[in-house]
């Protein structure tokens, strides 16, 4: 399936990763990222990589790799090579202008949410692909499905996902998925929800709040600290102490 040269060239992207190393980070990044038995990263591997680092390394190949050979780079085992292939679909996905080429695109992310499986990989990608791609072609349903899996980072997803959607000033499909999921028991889904809604209360207050005077009470706390982060003060203690 895959070319001598296609081999080369993920050996050449590995090698370029791998020279960005630092051992302090690779020691730090696994109890970072919570890979012990039975936390939500159990098992990933980590070179200890700076994300800017990773970034232009990502903006170094994205024009030479094809997404067969890209789909070595986001299924290895060590989280930066994941991170770094994310990288390189945004950068190639903002670049392109043709639809079927995008319809490729968002069937290959598709394809590969297994390995897209930590909070940052999740954070990274899925508004700037994957969420605008659903906003510009009417797709909520592709987040839709997201939203109702059992798999945390696919509802994680499909939240964030929802991002595109806050920033040009639509909010119901992010209030519609916070509510699904509004007693999911992993504080990082709280954390996401609760951002997502901080997000749309900076860009329209009142939908935040009509929001929290409706749901509030039932929200984690987690997720409501999150959310009324950028509140008055006053209001902000109102929530907390449950007075409103």
């Amino acid at each position: 399936m895959s070319y001598p040269e296609t081999h080369s060239l993920i050996q050449e992207i590995k090698e370029a990763l791998a020279t960005l190393s630092v051992p302090e980070k690779a020691a730090f990044f696994p109890r970072f990222f919570k890979t012990g038995k039975g936390d939500y990263g159990e098992g990933d591997l980590f070179l200890g990589i700076k994300v800017p680092e990773q970034r232009l390394v990502a903006k170094e190949f994205y024009t030479k790799i094809s997404l067969e050979e890209l789909s070595i780079l986001l299924s290895s085992a060590y989280h930066e090579h994941r991170l770094t292939a994310l990288f390189i679909l945004i950068l190639k996905f903002e670049k392109m202008k043709d639809k079927a080429e995008k319809d490729e695109m968002i069937e290959f992310y598709l394809n590969h949410l297994l390995y897209i499986n930590n909070w940052d990989l999740v954070d990274s990608s899925c508004y700037k692909i994957l969420g605008r791609y659903c906003f510009e072609n009417q797709r909520e349903d592709l987040l839709r499905k997201l939203s109702g899996s059992d798999t945390m980072w696919h509802k994680r997803m499909a939240v964030i996902g929802t991002m595109h959607y806050v920033k040009k000033g639509f909010f119901e499909l992010t209030k519609e998925f916070v509510t699904q999921n509004i007693k999911h028991p992993h504080d990082l889904m709280h954390k996401a929800n609760g951002w997502l809604l901080r997000e749309m209360g900076q860009k329209n207050e009142k939908e935040l709040i009509d929001y929290l005077n409706r749901n509030y009470k039932e929200m984690p706390r987690t997720c409501l600290r999150y959310a009324i982060e950028k509140l008055d003060e006053a209001l902000r203690q109102d929530y907390l102490k449950g007075r409103i």
